[in-house]
């Protein structure tokens, strides 16, 4: 027999060696009697003023002789037999038709998986380099200010989270989330991805699990072609009939997946050309802070900072301010990670935060931005596309701010609260530099004055937050996209027929996971309209 047990804490020091004699005095029997232990999920409980511990949830293998454990106990419960809970809907199809995937983020990547895996032929297309060029391409962007319109954090393989800290938490609560980090696991990325309350793979990693999906696909006999920029759509009749590349190559096709990312302007202006419907959606713009991880740390840990077993710290903020109707937040955080200069276009500054698998760096950084409403766009004249524009203006305002050569506006915590300019310098991991600037001007005003009260606000909940330590670095503009590619319950668009529109670009997801999982869910769509 099979039983769940919930809710295991394990005090620091104990280890996960321990959970079988936990696990047994739950279910009041001996350690002997449980066969086996298998570990589904860890967590860390670091609320303040109590010791840190982790929390287990664990499956064991009892003898049936021992009979059902007393159900008034809600942490033990029936264990199903299951390893994960669904696999994609893969189903055989005997076809000529060549699906083409657009798109090589993790929604394109797992769209092209699901197709090539229920024999499809499928061609993939990706406007950027392969991963090791687009890391040439991006060094050099960071290193010397070299911005390559094709080749930068946004474009290339892997899509703009190979340049991330790879998370792979997602509000989506899917059970095709245990299958994705399943295909994770056996292109690379650690096991402890499976059972980590918060996982995350790492930039570093992440960008082998991305060789490695290259090479799975192509395996299957997905063609994968990379500089091959969709440059409009061909449509006949109310239906896609094919793409062209390059602005000279004419590919037919009859089932196109859109995974175009959130920063492919041309792509969104060329969609609306060609009549498939688009709508304005909010989203969130801001800043980036950043704060030593040592007095992170220090502030969430407390008097048990320093012990081996606690990773580095993490904080999760918001606060909303009733009287001008907006919200703001944390968002993105990445424990001892770096703030990267991810400029998607020419003469705009936009920055993230990445991380590498161990998060060793001196830094902590975070986003904190507020929510941006589709009437902020352009007052009544709104249009499909006026969100790309307000995002465009706030990015160029901040390469403006930061003296050209893509250098981000930058200025301390304090000063910026107190409205007075920082003179002296800033220690800071954004590459490649920031400029000491008035970031009162880096937004709207509604923007600012909602993120000041707010910072303030975030003092009182985590005490330390506001130091003369911390830097704030702007534009944080692409936290998702301002654009909706309108589609039905079939998962097409609504306007023309064999498109299927979905990740981040598409504007029904934001994330690693959730990306990957609507990937999925439009692959599935499109196999069902071929049986």
């Amino acid at each position: 027999m099979r039983l769940r047990i919930n809710d295991i804490p394990m005090t620091l020091g104990a280890g996960a060696k321990n959970l079988r004699e936990a696990a047994a005095e739950i279910l009041g029997v001996s350690p002997e009697s449980i066969l086996s232990v298998d570990v589904l999920r860890k967590s860390l409980d670091a609320r303040r003023n109590r010791p840190p511990f982790f929390v287990y949830a664990v499956v064991v293998t009892v003898p049936d002789s021992i009979g059902i454990p007393d159900s008034r106990d809600r942490r033990i419960s029936l264990e199903a037999d299951q390893a994960f809970l669904r696999t994609p809907q893969m189903r055989p199809i005997r076809t000529r038709k060549r699906p083409v995937v657009v798109g090589s983020g993790p929604a394109g990547l797992f769209a092209a998986l699901v197709l090539a895996r229920s024999g499809l032929p499928v061609l993939l297309v990706e406007r950027g380099k392969a991963v090791v060029e687009r890391i040439r391409d991006v060094q050099a962007f960071w290193e010397k200010g070299e911005f390559h319109p094709e080749s930068h954090v946004h474009f290339g393989e892997g899509g703009a989270g190979t340049f991330s800290d790879g998370k792979l938490t997602s509000r989506v609560k899917n059970p095709l989330t245990a299958w994705v980090k399943k295909i994770l696991v056996e292109m690379g990325a650690p096991r402890n991805i499976l059972i980590d309350a918060k996982p995350h793979i790492g930039t570093d990693r992440l960008r082998r699990i991305v060789v490695r999906m290259r090479q799975e696909l192509q395996d299957l006999g997905c063609e994968i072609r990379f500089a091959a920029n969709m440059t409009d759509v061909i449509v006949q009749r109310g239906a896609v009939d094919g793409i062209v590349i390059n602005g000279r190559e004419e590919v037919r096709a009859e089932q196109l997946i859109l995974a175009i990312g959130q920063s492919a302007d041309d792509s969104y202006r060329m969609l609306h050309d060609r009549g498939v419907q688009l709508a304005p959606k909010p989203f969130a713009a801001g800043l980036r802070i950043e704060h030593p991880q040592a007095l992170i740390d220090e502030i969430q840990y407390g008097p048990w900072v320093g012990s081996a077993e606690l990773p580095p710290a993490e904080y999760a903020l918001a606060v909303r301010i009733p009287d001008l109707d907006r919200a703001v937040y944390t968002f993105c955080m990445c424990p001892g990670g770096q703030v990267i200069g991810c400029s998607a276009r020419e003469k705009g500054v936009v920055t993230n935060g990445m991380s590498c698998s161990r998060r060793d760096g001196p830094f902590a950084n975070s986003a904190v931005v507020v929510n941006i409403r589709t009437e902020d766009f352009a007052g009544t004249s709104l249009h499909p596309l006026s969100g790309l524009q307000f995002r465009r203006r706030w990015e160029a305002g901040a390469y403006a701010l930061g003296g050209g050569r893509y250098f981000a506006p930058a200025q301390r915590l304090v000063d910026f609260l107190e409205g007075r300019p920082t003179r002296e310098g800033m220690e800071t991991s954004f590459l490649p530099g920031v400029v000491p600037a008035p970031l009162h001007r880096a937004l709207p005003g509604f923007a600012v004055e909602a993120l000041k009260r707010g910072l303030g606000a975030f003092n009182e909940k985590m005490p330390g937050f506001l130091t003369g330590e911390a830097v704030l670095i702007g534009v944080e503009t692409r936290t998702s996209s301002p654009v909706r590619i309108v589609r039905g319950t079939d998962g097409q668009s609504v306007s023309v027929r064999g498109i299927f529109p979905c990740g981040e670009g598409a504007g029904y997801a934001g994330g690693i996971v959730s990306s990957a999982l609507d990937g999925i869910r439009a692959a599935e769509l499109l196999l069902e309209s071929l049986a």
